[in-house]
């Protein structure tokens, strides 16, 4: 089902006033790329560019053009893993914060 443009306006909204939000985003898509699911990661890598540093901006930062960051963030895109990491990193920069790895041993 496509997002209306209600639900992504509240979404930059959101993120422009509590930056907790949009670390939580950050969070949740790399842990759904962690847990298999790169589809979900990317749309909502897509939703949290667009309502924070946005497309032109990340252009500048991973050095890649905006029409492709734009066809990576899609549902069907596939970028690779070096333009998966540019992307992240240059949204962690943005949001200043860091990743920690937390792994479970499982029996």
């Amino acid at each position: 089902m496509a997002l209306t443009r209600n639900f992504k306006q509240t979404v930059v909204e959101r993120a422009e006033r509590d930056p907790q939000f949009a670390k939580a985003l950050l969070d949740e898509a790399a842990t759904r790329f962690l847990s298999g699911n790169p589809e979900s990661a990317r749309i909502i890598l897509r939703d949290l560019v667009n309502a924070t540093i946005g497309f032109e901006q990340l252009a500048e930062m991973t050095e890649k053009p905006s029409k492709s960051l734009h066809r990576m963030l899609s549902p069907r895109g596939n970028p690779s893993m070096d333009s998966l990491a540019a992307i992240f990193g240059a949204v962690r920069h943005w949001l200043k914060v860091a990743f920690e790895v937390h792994t479970i041993k499982v029996a």
